[in-house]
């Protein structure tokens, strides 16, 4: 059984970081390509950051600079570095895997960022 599963979410006060991190079990991550997505309330779900098999990555213009994707294929693990957050920043994010045919998501975990 193929699972994605996110950890690292909570609540943040602005400026401050957050790790999120995409374990995955019944897949192996280096085959595919890797994506951080976020869905705040009301919103459509969007892109925030990518990372091919190869280690080529992709943000969304609201995050360049702040945000870090990265890949521990050792680990089959993929993170999600956030520095300084914003309230903007707020939404569940979720982790993706495309490759093989196939498209995964994880179950999304929580970012809030308040003072």
């Amino acid at each position: 059984q193929v699972q994605l599963v996110e950890s690292g979410g909570g609540l943040v006060q602005p400026g401050g970081s957050l790790r999120l991190s995409c374990a995955a079990t019944g897949i192996r991550l280096m085959v595919y390509v890797m994506a951080w997505y976020r869905q705040a309330p009301g919103a459509q779900r969007e892109l925030v950051a990518s990372i091919t098999r190869g280690g080529s990555t992709n943000y969304a213009d609201s995050v360049k600079g702040r945000f870090t994707i990265s890949r521990d294929n050792a680990k089959n693990t993929v993170y999600l570095q956030m520095n300084s957050l914003q309230s903007e920043d707020t939404a569940v994010y979720y982790c993706n895997g495309v490759g093989t045919g196939k498209d995964y998501w994880g179950q999304g975990t929580q970012v809030t960022v308040s003072s």
